[in-house]
Parts: C-alpha cells; sequence; structure tokens
C-alpha cells in the first residue's frame, strides 16, 4: 500500500484570476504538492479536490468583479460545486481565500460559518472607503487566541494589499460581536508603532469594521484574508529589503510563506 507523504494543495485558476503562480510556487516551498486545476475542469471533474488536502481561491478578478468582486464566483460555487466543497470540509480540509478569494467566501457565506450555518451569508467586502483601487503595504496583528490554523505563531506581519473591494462589513452588530467572542478574527490592520488596530486611513486601506483584516471559521481551517501573502515569499519582495540588508537584519524568507508552512503543517499532521 503507498503511503501519502506530501500534503496536497489545490489552487483553482481561470475567469479573471490572476494569482496560481506565486500561490503554487508558495504551497511548493512550504514542501506541499500544488496542483493548478481551471474551475471548468474541476465542474467537470471533481477529482482533484476529491485528492486535496487544502483549497486555495486565489486573487484576481473572478468573472470581472461583475455584480460585486466574488459574486458570481461564489454563486457558481454554490451551484456546481457545493456538496463536493462541504464533503472537502467535513473531511478535515483546509481552505485559504485570499483577495478575491476571502470575498468569495464571504459571498459564498463559507466564511464566517457559525455552527450549522455553513452557507449562510453573514459579512462582506465592500468599495474601499477611499472609492479607489489600494496598493500598499500594510501592517498587521494577529490574535494568539484565535483558532486559525493559519496564523499560528504569528504576531505581527507585514504584507501587501492590492484590492478596491475590501473593505470587511458585518451584516449586523451581532455578527462582529460573535466574530470577536470566537476569536475568529484572526488578522486586524494594525498602527504600525502601536500595533493596535485601527480603522484609520491609511493603515487601514479600505476602512474595514473594526480594522478586520481576515477572519476564520470556528474550527480555524477556513480561513479569509485580503492581502497577499504570496506576494512576499522572498526577502527581496519587500520594499525596504535593501535597507534591511545594509542593517544586516535580512530575514531567510518573505513572512508571508509562514502562513502557507502553517497549513502545509497542519495538514501533514491530519494525514493518515
Amino acid at each position: 500500500m503507498k503511503v501519502q507523504t506530501k500534503v496536497r494543495s489545490l489552487v483553482i485558476t481561470g475567469f479573471g484570476l490572476n494569482c496560481e503562480e506565486e500561490t503554487a510556487q508558495a504551497f511548493t516551498m512550504a514542501d506541499a504538492e500544488a496542483e493548478r486545476v481551471h474551475f471548468n475542469d474541476l465542474l467537470h471533474d471533481k477529482r482533484p479536490l476529491d485528492r486535496a488536502h487544502i483549497l486555495c481561491l486565489i486573487g484576481g478578478f473572478s468573472f470581472g468583479d461583475h455584480l460585486g468582486a466574488g459574486t458570481v464566483f461564489a454563486n457558481k460555487i454554490r451551484t456546481r460545486l457545493g456538496e463536493a466543497l462541504a464533503a472537502f470540509v467535513e473531511r478535515g480540509g483546509l481552505v485559504l481565500g485570499i483577495c478575491n478569494g476571502f470575498q468569495t467566501l464571504a459571498k459564498l457565506g463559507l466564511l464566517p460559518g457559525f455552527g450549522d450555518e455553513r452557507f449562510a451569508r453573514k459579512v462582506t467586502l465592500a468599495a474601499n472607503d477611499t472609492g479607489v483601487f489600494r496598493d500598499a503595504w500594510v501592517h498587521l496583528r494577529a490574535d494568539p487566541q484565535s483558532p486559525c490554523v493559519f496564523t499560528r505563531g504569528i504576531q505581527r506581519i507585514e504584507l501587501p494589499v492590492r484590492h478596491g473591494e475590501g473593505k470587511f462589513v458585518p451584516a449586523d452588530p451581532d455578527v462582529l460581536r460573535a466574530l470577536k467572542a470566537g476569536s475568529q478574527v484572526a488578522l486586524v490592520y494594525a498602527d504600525p508603532e502601536t500595533g493596535e488596530p485601527t480603522e484609520t486611513y491609511p493603515d487601514n486601506p479600505n476602512g474595514s469594521v473594526a480594522g478586520v483584516a481576515g477572519i476564520c471559521d470556528p474550527t480555524g481551517r477556513i480561513f479569509g484574508l485580503m492581502p497577499h501573502p504570496e506576494a512576499y515569499l522572498w526577502p527581496w519582495n519587500h520594499p525596504r529589503w535593501t535597507r534591511s540588508r545594509i542593517e544586516g537584519s535580512l530575514p531567510d524568507e518573505g513572512a508571508g510563506l509562514c502562513i502557507f508552512r502553517n497549513a502545509v503543517s497542519f495538514a501533514s499532521g491530519s494525514m493518515l
């Protein structure tokens, strides 16, 4: 009997999604197999999802962001892939949604995933308060009490954002209270000096309520965030890497890679 030795990650591509190369590279660097599959191919043959341990919905502009970022993609997943996705989650699979992927998970209702409300829509990612696309680096703080698999061991981290619809908005105040009570707010935009959550531009690039940058479901196995960890895999991805090299503080790898390493490590420990 062949023993499975590597974690398998599945990266969905196509229809305006455009971060597949960096995302697949991130999983490869984290010592996982990275399989890229076009969404149409997955609809016709769901076996890649059946054999995967981690599913990643990547950044980009799925279906041109028509009807709102992630909306069309979420509807297609719900109607064509809903049962298979639910089965994947039930058997312990991990789901990571980055930028457009986070928008899709929110519109799909897979996040925040309260109790039996697996596909109930409770939050959204709306247009940035500035009304324009924002491309910048942000400071983030992680919640050490969060069950989020992907942010384990992270205290503060810098990552780039690049989006026009990244403002996190809960359906009502009770949703935000429930997220905080369950420590499901895994990442917040933080003041670079104090490390405190902020709603103030530009440290909060979109006006997200309570500074929310990323949330997880109650199990911690489903995680969505607006910043791009796959865009910071090498130290020279950071705009201040030359200064860090001169100061002797250049890290061995980009900070974003730890999110993928955490996922692969958890999935590896869960493998039979």
